[in-house]
């Protein structure tokens, strides 16, 4: 099993930035990639942007990109994203999430992100 703990979420204006940790634990050998989602309110969660654990290679949701970073310290177990140029749109729930088999099986609790003036 992997557990996952985010912190850093927030309130912010428009433009502005905000950077959300991950930490992982437990079973770390089992992570292929760790990702980041959203979900905003009455829809469903969606893609933001992932990492591999191996080589470092980073995808990202075409809304994001340009704006979000997704970054992995492999000494602390931990996955940031940086959000840049934060939106109104941005506002969701953000989660955390590491892939093992090829599929996103384990998941964060979830940090609210608000961009609002």
């Amino acid at each position: 099993q992997v557990q996952l703990v985010e912190s850093g979420g927030g309130l912010v204006q428009p433009g502005e930035s905000l950077r959300l940790s991950c930490a992982a634990s437990g079973r770390i050998a089992s992570i292929g990639n760790m990702g980041w989602f959203h979900q905003a309110p009455g829809k469903e969660r969606e893609f933001v942007g992932e990492i591999t654990r191996n080589i470092g290679y980073t995808n990202y949701a075409d809304s994001v990109k340009g704006r979000f970073t997704v970054s992995l310290d492999n000494v602390k177990n931990t996955v940031y994203l940086q959000m840049n140029s934060l939106k109104p749109e941005d506002t969701a729930v953000y989660y955390c999430a590491a892939s093992s088999n090829r599929s996103y099986k384990f998941w964060g609790q979830g940090a609210q992100v608000t961009v609002s003036s």
